[in-house]
């Protein structure tokens, strides 16, 4: 069995991610560079995710199930579940490297519980959370 982790896809996507700053200038080029980054951002971790968890898919032999896996795979894709949640959970762009992060961590100490596309939507969701609070709150 051969489980696929992030670190594996961690330098194959195109977007550099680490000149990404989380402030924004008042100028409108400013911005529109900043929320071009965003979206790059996004678009780079949904990508990563989505391969690390198709793969990992194609691998299930001797996967153990967590309280993370669910019945049925989610109908929403990933970029649009990252956009939602930066949408509606009001966290830096910062929380979501921090999340990336988190996940990889995960992946490395638990390499019996591999992310696939029935658990990293919850995965996801609970490593943003944890970076939110970790990050953001004062």
């Amino acid at each position: 069995m051969i489980v696929i982790g992030l670190s594996f896809f961690r330098f194959q996507a195109g977007v550099r991610v680490d000149n990404f700053s989380c402030y924004a200038s008042p100028s409108r080029k400013r911005q529109t560079n900043f929320i071009t980054k965003l979206c790059q951002m996004i678009a780079f971790l949904s990508s990563l995710l989505e391969r690390v968890a198709e793969s990992n898919d194609h691998n299930q032999q001797h996967q153990k199930i967590s309280v993370f896996h669910g019945l049925t795979r989610p109908n929403i894709s990933i970029h649009s579940y990252l956009e939602r949640i930066f949408k509606y959970a009001n966290c830096s762009p910062s929380c979501f490297v921090v999340a990336y992060v988190y996940l990889d961590r995960f992946t490395q100490r638990q390499p019996s519980l591999p992310i696939n596309t029935f658990n990293v939507h919850r995965l996801l969701i609970t490593s943003v959370m944890v970076a939110a609070k970790f990050m953001d709150d004062m």
